[in-house]
């Protein structure tokens, strides 16, 4: 199998993209977890990226786990029932981690099917952007297993516990405009359209002060599980650091100025 993830550059804007065409993007080769981790290491590491997209090569964004690769207990789902949970643990999972983890701003430019894992991959993003071939589905009870991969905490947090509910209870896979309705996608746009949509806006968003970039995203990520009060205490406390960057000068000088600013990183 092909590897599954390449890491692109173009200025403050990264892409990360999924290269297993020819298993629609399908995770779970061994390996998978280490490539993922190390491709997000390389770009959190890299202080000139602004914002990433991920997308998928080919006409999916992610089949979620090869089913294939399943029946025939193979890769991931070699081994015996110890053997499998350690595989998910020590492959998928940190993928996942990886992707979850990740403090640079994630736009999911979801090309075609995004099922199960796939899924999964999206939500973990922070805007998803759908062509008008996306689909989105969770379909592991259609597969004889149950969600393995963190869905069960992402996806209500996505779209609220009685619609991921119905997703998960049966199985059903929606377009990418019941996807909008439901919010699961801010925007949806044709094919040929997607990428482009998505890189203008990852642009858009590059034009922020780095560090107060990746600061904001990890507040909104910890606002999803500490109280009220702590996250006025985890405010004030990045805001204190802020206050003494020059980026924050720069913001301030040029409002005043009214033109617009030029940030560092510094």
């Amino acid at each position: 199998m092909s590897s599954i993830i390449r890491l692109d550059r173009d200025g403050p804007v990264a892409t990360l993209t999924l290269t297993r065409p020819e298993a629609m993007n399908a995770l779970g080769e061994l390996g998978d977890g280490d490539a993922v981790a190390a491709a997000c290491a390389e770009l959190a590491a890299d202080r000139t990226i602004r914002a990433a997209i991920l997308t998928g090569e080919g006409r999916a964004f992610s089949a979620g786990g090869n089913v294939k690769a399943m029946l025939a207990g193979e890769g991931n789902f070699a081994g015996n029932p110890a053997m499998v949970r350690e595989g998910y643990r020590g492959n998928i999972h940190k993928a996942l981690r990886a992707l979850h983890g990740l403090d640079v701003p994630l736009i999911a430019a979801v090309n075609g099917p995004a099922i199960g894992l796939g899924c999964d991959l999206a939500c973990l993003a922070d805007i998803r952007l759908a062509s008008t071939k996306a689909s989105f589905g969770v379909t592991f009870l259609k597969v004889g297993i149950i969600p393995g991969d963190g869905g069960t905490w992402i996806l209500p947090r996505v779209i609220g516990m009685s619609r991921a509910a119905e997703l998960f209870y049966t199985g059903r896979v929606i377009t990418a405009e019941k996807a909008a309705e439901w919010g699961l996608v801010s925007e949806v746009v044709e094919p040929d359209a997607l990428l482009g949509r998505a890189r203008a806006l990852a642009a858009e968003i590059a034009q922020q002060p780095p560090y107060q970039l990746r600061a904001t995203k990890t507040l909104l990520r910890q606002g999803q599980s500490v109280s009220y009060d702590t996250m006025l205490e985890l405010a004030a406390s990045t805001q204190g650091l802020m206050h003494h960057t020059e980026d924050h000068h720069e913001g301030a000088r040029a409002i005043l100025d009214k033109r617009p600013a030029v940030f560092t990183g510094a």
